[in-house]
């Protein structure tokens, strides 16, 4: 036995003898080195899932060792075939696959004498594609940009609508429903979709409690992700944060090994692969590769775009696809390039790369007028020359050659040898529903929503900070502004203005929602596409959390502000004045949700959001009273979500009957009659009186809060009523955040 670097995988391939073995070195590039001349290559390799557990039984054997050691680790992982049935790999098919798109042209007006009868024109993305993709091996699809790679990944990965795209994709010659493809694959987008401040470790074990079923226990889900980190060759960043532009984290090729394995962590039948190596240099390109070769190995359909693989990558491919303007320009081995383009005239030089070379020639091909149509027509040729089995026939010989089962038998073999660890039994007759659609409870998803998102927040205080902070300046300021306003007419003016500007800003505060949900929406689209959660759950989970922080923001600006301002209705009044701010926030913060799962770009949302609140407020209530809004836009007024709080803390400080705010000589006050001498208000005063028909004293209340409230317009909903609608606003802004998302993330081309 011998250790590479700091840590080495030895794998026993079926036999004792030293030179059976194939080292695996963890900590340093990742390479599994060729079997002897003379030694067989197993020919039943174990699952992903049966490796982890024996890592984990070899950790937890007989001690209470824990399960990271990061010293010297080695696992024996033997092929004990005599313990394994046959095997019979899974083989996707596909064929004629044909998509196109309409793309819109400019429109041309009649009298520039061209006609716009049609703007638009088809464009097609594939034409035809055939080929096929085995257990154990790796497919990719090469290609400029532009001509169809990723378009036939989406083909392949159920991302493109049934109704678009023609032709048949079969998982050993059966048509896959889309809710067990989801259950049984994995899609890794070319772009690294992580949260920055959590740790590789951390992240990959949120992944295993999404994906990995409740019946596993904690330790075991721990002892899978620990397994998993040495397989991705992770160990040395296990502990590091993924990281971002402001905060310094993993490497490029690390995150892509990340992002791999967040989607790998339940063992999927079929990985999909959108531009693995993008962005990433040679060495780190061939390492992520290398990883997929080994799940390959470990009983996967690994199936991936590529843009132009070096010479070490090109060794590690199994089959190559090229395609050229949604064509297909060669299908095959990479062995049978030379023989390929040596027939067509355009033999390969020695010591060229294989791949480059033919992407030039087809990049040459394309700028010619007959562009690539005679490299197209003798693949065709060339294939039904040299594969004999890629014929009309082809089904059942593959079928006779192969011993490949039915899609139940393979995926309950599967099964049985730990291949798929989401709970799935196939007892039932029906394969679809012999698999939960989700590893776990709505509640499970919930938590562990939960505890991701208050990880992320304590990661980033500053978030919250900021927010807090804004919230205590607005409230100290407006407590210094309007400090201990009198009952006087001026000091109801004021009251007034100070409850608009407190409940607008209240909303106003809530717009930092929109950048939260936008930086995680292409995370939560990666991870909803292929049910690792329920959208339901994360509606719920972001409502429930969200709940604590805004209860201290409310709690911080009433308590600033209640006593300083002077406001009435003592411990009381404050508990309402508390429960409307707080059903404000709720409120807001919903509405602000909302409008970011419709709006996709971070300045957009804001400037919607900004104008949205400003209309709020232009038909509260305060501005013009309800009377007098016109009838065409008194529908905006009880939609405002401004009206409800605002109505609601004017009850609160105004609905004690026995309270004046005009008293006698106050009735001349803000009018040109405020600067006479008291004299002459106390002789207008007798005059009115004689005419009213009563006394009117300089004490006499001639204005209560009933009639601030009657002059406002507020008569028709109560104070409570206001906070309960108040509260159901959020509530059904948060229904439409969930139906946005239902119908918006699905993630698919039309």
């Amino acid at each position: 036995m011998s250790r590479v670097g700091g840590s080495s995988l030895l794998l026993p391939a079926g036999g004792a003898a030293d030179e059976d073995l194939a080292i695996l070195n963890i900590n340093q590039p990742l390479e599994l080195q060729k079997y002897p001349k003379g030694s067989a290559k197993p020919s039943v390799s174990r699952t992903l899932a049966d490796l982890l557990m024996r890592v984990e039984d070899a950790n937890n054997s007989g001690d209470n060792t824990p399960v990271v050691n990061n010293h010297h680790r080695v696992l024996d992982i033997t092929y004990a075939c005599s313990s394994l049935p046959a095997s019979y790999p899974f083989v996707l098919s596909f064929e004629n696959l044909t998509y196109s798109v309409k793309i819109p042209q400019k429109l041309t007006l009649p009298f520039c004498g061209k006609s716009s009868a049609d703007n638009s024109q088809e464009k097609i993305l594939l034409n035809g594609i055939s080929g096929e993709a085995r257990e154990g091996e790796i497919m990719a699809v090469l290609g400029a940009s532009g001509s169809g790679k990723s378009t036939l990944i989406d083909a392949l990965a159920d991302r493109i609508s049934k109704e678009s795209l023609r032709g048949s994709v079969t998982l050993n010659g059966e048509i896959l429903e889309s809710r067990l493809l989801k259950v049984i694959s994995a899609y890794v987008m070319q772009d690294d979709l992580l949260f920055p401040m959590l740790t590789v470790e951390e992240t990959l074990m949120f992944s295993a409690e999404f994906r990995l079923p409740r019946s596993l226990s904690k330790k075991k889900k721990k002892g899978r992700v620990q397994a998993l980190i040495d397989q991705l060759g992770l160990r040395n960043a296990a502990k590091t944060v993924i990281g971002d532009e402001g905060h310094r984290g993993v490497s490029g090729g690390e995150r892509r090994r990340v992002s791999i394995g967040i989607d790998i962590i339940h063992d999927p039948i079929l990985l999909f692969l959108d531009e693995p190596t993008s962005g990433l240099d040679s060495t780190s390109a061939f390492m992520v590769v290398k990883v997929l070769q080994r799940i390959a190995l470990s009983g996967s359909i690994v199936i991936m775009s590529i843009h132009q693989p070096s010479y070490r990558i090109l060794n590690l491919l199994d089959r190559l696809i090229f395609l050229s303007h949604g064509n297909t320009v060669f299908g095959g081995s990479p062995s049978n390039l030379p023989e390929f383009f040596s027939e067509f005239g355009n033999p390969i030089p020695e010591n060229e790369n294989r791949t480059e070379f033919a992407l030039d020639l087809i990049r040459e091909l394309e700028e010619t007028p007959d562009g690539t149509k005679n490299l197209v027509d003798f693949n065709r040729s060339w294939q039904s020359r040299n594969n004999p089995k890629r014929n009309h026939h082809r089904n059942k010989s593959d079928k006779a050659s192969t011993k490949t089962l039915s899609l139940k038998d393979a995926i309950s073999a599967s099964v049985s040898r730990g291949k798929l660890v989401s709970g799935a039994t196939t007892t039932d007759s029906n394969l679809t529903s012999s698999f939960p659609t989700f590893a776990n409870p709505f509640w499970i998803e919930m938590i562990v929503i939960a505890k991701r998102s208050i990880k992320n927040s304590k990661r980033m205080p500053e978030l919250f900070g900021i927010r807090l902070g804004a919230v205590v300046v607005t409230g100290f300021i407006l407590a210094t502004m309007f400090w201990h306003l009198d009952n006087s007419p001026k000091g109801v003016q004021e009251r007034l203005g100070f409850f608009a500007f407190a409940m607008s800003t209240t909303f106003y505060t809530c717009a930092e929602a929109i950048p939260v949900f936008l930086q995680e929406r292409y995370i939560f689209m990666r991870e909803t596409a292929y049910n690792a959660y329920r959208r339901s759950s994360y509606v719920l989970a972001q409502s429930i959390i969200s709940f604590p922080a805004l209860i201290l923001l409310s709690l911080s600006f009433a308590a600033i502000t209640f006593s300083a301002v002077g406001l009435a209705g003592g411990f009381s009044g404050f508990v309402f004045f508390f429960f409307i701010i707080l059903a404000s926030f709720w409120a807001g913060s919903s509405f602000v949700t909302f409008l970011s799962g419709v709006v996709s770009h971070v300045m957009l949302g804001f400037t919607v959001v900004v104008a949205i609140l400003a209309y709020f407020l232009l038909f509260s209530g305060f501005f013009i009273s309800r009377d007098r809004i016109p009838l065409y836009w008194i529908w905006f007024h009880y939609i405002s979500l401004v009206k409800y709080p605002y109505e609601g803390i004017l009850q609160n400080e105004f609905a004690d009957p026995n309270k004046c705010f005009v008293r006698g000589v106050q009735l001349f006050d803000n009018t040109p009659l405020g600067n006479f001498p008291m004299s002459m208000k106390l002789n207008l005063l007798k005059s009115m009186s004689g005419v009213l028909g009563f006394n009117v004293t300089s004490s006499t209340c001639v204005t209560t809060g009933s009639d601030i409230l009657t002059q406002q317009g507020i008569t028709d909903i109560s104070k409570w009523n206001c906070l309960w609608i108040l509260v159901a606003w959020g509530f059904f802004f948060r229904i439409l955040f969930y139906f946005t998302l239902l119908l918006g993330s699905k993630n698919r081309r039309r």
